[in-house]
């Protein structure tokens, strides 16, 4: 899986541009590559989750947003969740302390 943090300054080109950014971001979700992306509850940055299989070079170029000013990208690493959605973006459970999955 692959991370991606976002930070965002006042700049209104940001918001002018976020209503496409949306869009190519649930297109990519319906197409099984972004698992989920939303910003952080102060809007200062954002956090989206790719899954494994995700060309990272092409989602970067294909999404002006993200060379928009007001949007800086941070960092773009490589994740390796223990819990959670998988890289097919499959739920894994575990058993909770109290031997009930998903407790």
């Amino acid at each position: 899986m692959f991370v991606l943090h976002l930070t965002f300054d006042d700049d209104p080109r940001r918001l002018a541009a976020r209503p496409a950014h949306r869009e190519r971001l649930t297109e990519l979700h319906a197409a099984g590559h972004l698992v989920m992306a939303g910003p952080w509850q102060d809007d200062s940055g954002a956090l989206l989750v790719f899954g494994a299989d995700a060309d990272m070079d092409a989602i970067l170029g294909a999404d002006p947003y993200y060379s928009t000013p007001g949007v800086t990208v941070n960092a773009l690493r490589r994740w390796s969740p223990i819990l959670g959605p998988d890289p097919a973006g499959t739920v894994s459970r575990t058993a909770a302390p109290s031997g009930k999955p998903g407790a």
